[in-house]
């Protein structure tokens, strides 16, 4: 299957096409709770429903639809081996702070296979063995510097040369007992769980404003208003950044493709390599006789890059070293990587509370958010966790360690901010736009986002990021326009698909007028 660019597959994520879920209302009356949540992906729902279970009334507030935002996009490894952290972790956190992450991450590991058991979700989970492979030998080397931290972490972790893979490696580092599952499957049937428990569920619900108190209240761009105890910030990326929490995270999307193979030709483990433009593989149940293969790389900023380019060298990957059919799917997930390089979770600011975020979970959300959910929990209902310290967003001295990192980040945020505004367009007017893509045009003095659908017609809209005011530019293969300082996604029409951003690009339908189009 291709579409008139030449890209394979549907454009869609398999999680999503393979699920259907009934709407939930929008909040349409002003309503009073003990906590609110700010966004239904994995670790929103995860926090609600501890919560709930612990006696507490809840209500879920999320922007377009609960788990189709990037939990509904990604690969849905459920692992506590995160390719080569533990090593840096030894450095940055010491061997305390690396034995709390792997602890911590592993009970996430066990409480999803817990709640699967509990509520006997269908969710093909499956128990596996994850690995973090090596091409190169330098990468090797990484991976047995890698190893010996993941086994001082408490991790019962073994390196070796072989694997299943159907292609030669250079080392491999493997850990046991792992899981991968449906997200979607696991995702819905926790949140039916969460309504029967008396939580409320809020879809197209955007929230815009939060004020901070005993008790705090937010509201969305509707109008409404939640006033609750607590307030949890679950949005991927914080859409409130009391902290300055976007000077310390990086987002970064992954391509995604996938394709039918028989199933007894398919990895059984999980595989992750940080060679070849990084590379991660693993199946999922098809049908009787088959598995769809998996396979995400070719790591990019949003709003740089090539990005058909990219899904064609990641499509060729596939097909080059998996004995697959033709290719069914292709998707895109995105990530947020913490300069320090542990995910942010607790109190939103120093000053905080009653509100907390959870965000930064750098490619490992299924088991951050999960985390999150049994961290937040405990501190709202006045408990504790060994690992709060590790999680706490206010820490300083792992953030001044990795100062370089987050003066990297912050530079490149400048450079697109400054350097963006002065690079001349490609094109002067609507007319040169090629139908079916988009480019940044300055029409009558403005920097314009202007998309040409495949006959012809066009949209104008700001090309101005309402989240901090850098530019926006056009990604062909996803047909999306994207911020790359910190993230933000937006449709052709100017709709917010994806924060940090809660408003949509100004429409500019005005400066049409004389363009010829």
């Amino acid at each position: 299957m291709t579409d008139p660019r030449g890209l394979p597959g549907h454009d869609e994520s398999f999680w999503m096409d393979s699920t259907d879920s009934a709407p939930h209302a929008p909040l349409s009356e002003d309503i009073e709770v003990d906590v609110a949540v700010v966004g239904g992906g994995i670790a929103g729902l995860s926090t609600a429903w501890e919560l709930a279970r612990a006696g507490r009334t809840v209500a879920v507030l999320e922007a377009d639809r609960i788990a189709a935002g990037v939990s509904g996009y990604t690969t849905a490894k459920v692992s506590a081996l995160h390719s080569l952290v533990y090593d840096r972790l030894q450095e940055t956190r010491g061997p305390e702070g690396a034995r709390l992450y792997a602890t911590s991450q592993q009970d996430a590991v066990e409480r999803v296979a817990g709640i699967v058991d509990e509520l006997h979700i269908a969710c093909d989970f499956e128990r596996v063995s994850a690995y973090s492979y090596a091409v190169t030998p330098s990468s090797a080397d990484k991976l047995r510097a890698e190893t010996h931290a993941a086994i001082e972490a408490g991790l019962p972790v073994t390196y070796g040369t072989e694997t299943e893979l159907p292609f030669p490696v250079g080392g491999a580092l493997r850990l046991d007992g792992q899981a991968q599952f449906h997200p979607r499957r696991y995702l819905l049937a926790l949140a039916d769980d969460l309504l029967r428990r008396g939580g409320r569920i809020f879809e197209r619900s955007r929230v815009t404003g939060l004020s901070e108190g005993a008790p705090c209240r937010v509201t969305t761009e509707a109008g409404r208003t939640v006033t609750a105890g607590d307030v949890v910030v679950a949005t991927h990326y914080p859409v409130f950044d009391r902290a300055l929490l976007f000077a310390r995270l990086s987002p970064r999307r992954e391509l995604v493709v996938a394709a039918p193979i028989a199933a007894d030709l398919a990895p059984k483990g999980m595989y992750i390599t940080e060679d070849e433009g990084k590379r991660s593989v693993r199946s999922t149940p098809l049908d009787e006789s088959r598995r769809l293969l998996i396979v995400t790389g070719e790591s990019f900023t949003p709003g740089t890059g090539n990005v058909s380019e990219s899904f064609l060298r990641l499509d060729a990957w596939m097909h080059e070293r998996f004995p697959v059919e033709a290719t069914a799917y292709r998707w895109a997930a995105q990530d947020n990587d913490p300069t320090d390089t542990v995910p942010l979770v607790g109190p939103l600011h120093a000053g905080a509370r009653h509100t907390y975020v959870a965000t930064g979970f750098g490619g490992w959300g299924m088991t951050g958010g999960v985390l999150s959910g049994r961290l937040l929990t405990a501190l709202i209902t006045g408990g504790t966790l060994p690992w709060a310290g590790l999680y706490d967003p206010r820490r300083l001295k792992s953030t001044l360690r990795e100062a370089p990192a987050l003066l990297s980040q912050q530079l490149d945020v400048a450079k697109h901010f400054a350097g963006d505004r002065l690079r001349t367009a490609h094109v002067d007017t609507v007319e040169e736009v090629a139908p079916g893509t988009g480019a940044v045009v300055r029409l009558k003095g403005r920097r314009c986002a202007v998309y040409r659908d495949p006959e012809g017609a066009a949209s104008v809209v700001s090309a101005r990021c309402t989240h901090l005011g850098c530019l926006v530019a056009f990604n062909e293969a996803e047909t999306a326009w994207e911020c790359p300082c910190h993230g933000s996604r937006f449709g052709v029409d100017g709709a917010v698909l994806q924060g940090p951003a809660v408003r949509p690009l100004e429409r500019m339908d005005e400066v049409l007028g004389g363009d010829g189009s």
